[in-house]
């Protein structure tokens, strides 16, 4: 079985810690906590699971705090997590056959990161993230805001789930760290012109933010997954902005780096059904349906437009061609994936009606 230091950076998190290290349980043989300046019971907290505590002075760097983190590690795998992640049950005995389980020339093991759910409990998004690897591989953090793992070697993709339930965030932190680093004038990698743009559109400075989505893209030097965001988001903004051409624009700008995905299908649908041309929705909201979600998607993922979203959009777009047959069979696919939403029982209850006088009429 191999051993397993769990490394966290933390800051005021007394209000989540204690969650999340419980759901550690039988998980990491040692825990590393590096307190960045916490003013209330973290440490306190910390000292009921691990004697391993370190102070480290906040020089608005992540990485670097990542970094000292990682270096007071001593087992063969390292584990990272942030204090408003957990385990849920079934995904901690995942963990626990994993850790029995996996194979000595695996270097990183990723997971995917749950951000969002439904009503019912199900994912609405998630990203996948490299999250345990091989001490003796001396990864390193890179960046000082949206910091990466910059790693290498054998991956191997589980199907575990981190279920991500944030408390508290400072919301001004990241952005202050860039326009810091902008005053300083610091030189932005692509990947920091990306997140600088989504932390402007956070803001909802959206001009902003679409200067410097272009500035990224222009670099040529993005990975896929964010050029594939990078183009939802301005088309998205175009969209708030009622640019709905530079919106399609984008949109279709997205199908450069990668084949199309459901959530841009399902924005190019909106972009038609906007226009009131039923017809070209349909198609879109059709192809959605057709796609095979990728299973080793790194990027973000929207479940609904993967799921229940583009069949709700096709019982619409067939009911306004009046091809009500069509739209009563996809409003009961999307009942199955959410069978208590009151748009669904509402169109349930209208299709049969409305099919039901129609078939009288034509005996």
């Amino acid at each position: 079985m191999l051993t397993i230091s769990l490394c966290m950076i933390v800051k005021n998190e007394e209000k989540v810690l204690a969650r999340c290290l419980d759901s550690m349980n039988e998980i990491a043989d040692e825990i590393i906590i590096v307190d960045t300046g916490s003013e209330d019971r973290t440490k306190e907290i910390a000292k009921r699971y691990t004697d391993k505590i370190y102070d480290f002075e906040w020089i608005d760097d992540f990485a670097a705090a990542r970094n000292f983190a990682f270096n007071k590690a001593s087992m063969e795998y390292i584990l990272w997590t942030d204090a408003d992640d957990m385990l849920l049950e079934k995904d901690r005995q995942k963990f626990l056959q994993l850790k029995e389980a996996l194979s000595p020339t695996i270097d990183c093991v990723t997971m995917n990161i749950n951000l969002t759910f439904d009503q019912y409990g199900k994912v609405t998004h998630s990203i996948r993230s490299n999250r345990l690897v091989k001490r003796s591989c001396n990864f390193k953090w890179v960046g000082p805001v949206h910091e990466y793992l910059e790693m290498g070697g054998t991956i191997y993709n589980s199907d575990i789930g981190v279920t991500h339930k944030r408390v508290h965030h400072d919301v001004n932190r990241n952005i202050r760290i860039y326009e810091q680093r902008l005053k300083n004038n610091e030189s932005f990698s692509s990947r920091d012109l990306y997140y600088y743009a989504n932390e402007l559109l956070d803001h909802q400075r959206h001009q902003e933010a679409a200067e410097y989505y272009n500035k990224f893209l222009d670099t040529g030097k993005g990975w896929f997954e964010d050029n594939v965001a990078a183009c939802g988001k301005l088309a998205d903004i175009h969209i708030i902005l009622n640019n709905w051409d530079d919106a399609m624009k984008h949109n279709l700008q997205s199908f450069k780096y990668d084949v199309p995905r459901a959530e841009a299908c399902c924005r190019m649908g909106f972009l038609f059904l906007n226009k009131n041309m039923f017809k070209q929705a349909a198609f879109w909201y059709k192809v959605a349906t057709l796609l095979e979600k990728p299973t080793e998607n790194m990027g973000l993922t929207n479940s609904a437009c993967w799921t229940w979203l583009p069949h709700l959009q096709l019982c619409l777009c067939y009911d306004r061609l009046g091809l009500h047959q069509l739209a009563y069979e996809h409003n009961e696919i999307a009942r199955l994936y959410i069978p208590d939403d009151q748009r669904v029982l509402y169109n349930k209850q209208y299709f049969e009606e409305t099919l039901k006088i129609k078939n009288s009429t034509d005996q």
